[in-house]
């Protein structure tokens, strides 16, 4: 079986370096010669137009910008792919145009799968998280391939079009209000009443990661930031985001259901942005550069 990676950055590349590995037969297409080149250097042959390669597979996997990029790549590929083919959408994109993307390709007896994709840079060596949604019996065609891509029980089926991105929606929403809880407490400590001992943060990080009911993955890379540097004097506290937090609350306001925890942080993060932030925002920065590879705006 043959598969197209559209767009070979950092989760593209990721995501097509273990297909490769479980023997899987890629085809890439990025419009950056540097990324069609650490392709090629991880056994993924590359393709210079989006045409080509959507004649030559039966299963393309997009890593684009969300919005019109996809649509874009959509318009090339649905005149060239055979009927039951299969695209997957492993952006962050909004869930309503994912179930008007899928209702398109299905006039054209195309498959389109939305698929929810977690695990940072990190995916590449442990597998990712993947949520899915879209048609059963397509989603049944991709349980091998998603095997080799998932993280162990790291996939699953969440429902019709749609649901797959609409549940990694609400999973970055939750990702918002941990890291602002974490990175509050942090600051407390480093700036509270104990200010001139002043804490170790970094012991601090150590003992709550064995045993205490705080340990997670994320506790595990603030300890790392502050191993680093618990001063952050060279970082910025602006937190951008890519939308998915703030249609996590939109959603929920549309429903009536209080969500007070991840309004308040995407609101922390817009604050940020306006004023520079503060030691909580610098070490939230830190933690998405970690995990994700986001940007971080650093200080003269």
């Amino acid at each position: 079986m043959k598969i197209g990676i559209i767009g070979l950055g950092k989760m593209g590349s990721g995501v097509a370096e273990r297909l490769v590995k479980a023997k899987y037969t890629v085809l890439g297409y990025d419009p950056s010669d540097s990324a069609r080149q650490a392709a090629h250097d991880l056994g993924i042959s590359s393709v210079h137009d989006i045409a080509t390669l959507a004649s030559a597979v039966e299963i393309v996997w997009l890593f684009v910008p969300a919005g019109d990029p996809v649509d874009d790549v959509l318009n090339i590929l649905i005149p060239h792919m055979n009927a039951h083919s299969i695209i997957i959408d492993g952006g962050n994109s909004n869930f309503h145009d994912s179930v008007q993307r899928a209702q398109r390709c299905s006039h054209h007896n195309i498959f389109f799968i939305d698929c929810g994709t977690s695990g940072g840079l990190g995916g590449r060596t442990q597998g990712y998280s993947l949520m899915i949604g879209g048609d059963q019996q397509a989603y049944e065609r991709l349980v091998p391939l998603l095997t080799a891509v998932a993280a162990p029980q790291g996939f699953g089926y969440m429902g019709p079009s749609g649901t797959g991105h609409y549940v990694k929606m609400v999973h970055n929403g939750i990702e918002y209000g941990i890291m602002q809880a974490y990175a509050e407490g942090l600051h407390l400590l480093k700036e509270g009443s104990f200010k001139e001992v002043p804490l170790d943060l970094v012991t601090i990080c150590r003992v709550w990661q064995h045993g205490a009911l705080l340990r997670s993955y994320f506790l595990d890379l603030a300890h790392d930031v502050v191993r680093q540097d618990q001063q952050l004097t060279h970082v910025s506290g602006e937190i951008f985001e890519g939308g998915t937090g703030r249609w996590t609350v939109q959603e929920a306001h549309a429903h009536n259901i209080p969500v007070p925890v991840i309004e308040a942080s995407l609101n922390v993060r817009t604050w940020s942005r306006t004023t520079g932030g503060n030691y909580a925002t610098k070490l939230i920065a830190l933690i998405r550069h970690a995990f994700g590879g986001h940007a971080v705006n650093k200080k003269d």
